[in-house]
């Protein structure tokens, strides 16, 4: 067990028991969206209530079993920055959809940590698509990417029964609002890792248009080549060679920025 996951557990099940013997808890902090600009601290505390015990057996076992693996990998910080923006992201969107959906009552209170768990699958998934696992009633394992998309095509469904008046008693759109949020804290995480800054760095030249490959190229033709090291300046009569007879087109990044980097001198 890791440390954040650890904790993650105690809180949600000393919550639930203490929810059940305060219940005036349940009605502060479960997220109502009718309520939500009196309350915005809904948002948040909704993740630590649960309906039931079946709901937060199923949630910690999810816990369980998906989060120490990815905390391990992403850090204790990241993954809990995955799991609370997830589970702010399912918040939003349940506090959205009933105002868009008249279907959906703005009254009905929203409870759990699936938003936020549902985030966890999700990166979980990205890391490890093939790791395969055994969910009853299902005889055979199944793939983590499979699971996902499964679960996916379970909210939707729960949705459109919900539109066509049928009450369902779980936030499908809250599942889909944790897929959304694992998704772009991954995306954002992605362009703005170590090593995306660095690949940035490292090819720092822009596409260009027509016009201004037409300047780049007259301005790199200018480059006094004798005043380059040796080496630099064969490299140099290899690029604009190749800058001759390919095109500037040809060229890569790298080669773009090697020549503006002299262009510039």
């Amino acid at each position: 067990m890791t440390p954040w996951v650890t904790r993650l557990l105690f809180a949600n099940v000393a919550i639930f028991f203490l929810s059940g013997a305060v219940p005036s808890m349940y009605r502060m902090f479960a997220l109502v969206p009718e309520w939500v600009i009196s309350r915005p601290w809904t948002l948040f505390t909704y993740m630590f209530l649960h309906g039931g015990f079946w709901h937060l057996a199923f949630n910690m076992l999810v816990l369980y079993f998906f989060g120490p693996r990815l905390e391990s990998r992403l850090g204790s910080r990241t993954f809990l920055q995955l799991y609370f923006f997830s589970g702010l992201v399912a918040g939003l969107v349940s506090v959205v959809v009933p105002f868009l959906l008249p279907t959906f009552s703005t009254m009905t209170a929203v409870v759990g940590a699936s938003g936020a768990l549902y985030g966890v699958l999700l990166a979980f998934a990205h890391y490890w698509p093939d790791e395969r696992i055994l969910i009853i009633p299902i005889p055979v394992p199944i793939r983590i990417r499979t699971m996902v998309v499964l679960a996916t095509l379970i909210a939707i469904g729960g949705i459109a029964m919900e539109v066509m008046g049928s009450r369902q008693q779980i936030a499908h759109h809250a599942h889909l609002g944790g897929f959304l949020g694992a998704w772009v804290f991954m995306k954002w995480r992605e362009r703005n890792s170590p090593a995306a800054r660095f690949k940035k760095q490292a090819d720092p030249a822009p596409k260009r248009g027509w016009l201004q490959d037409r300047d780049a190229a007259q301005r790199w033709a200018a480059i006094d080549r004798e005043s380059l090291h040796p080496v630099n300046r064969e490299a140099y009569d290899e690029i604009m060679d190749k800058l001759r007879t390919e095109g500037i087109g040809s060229l890569t990044d790298r080669e773009r920025a090697f020549l503006e980097r002299f262009s510039q001198a």
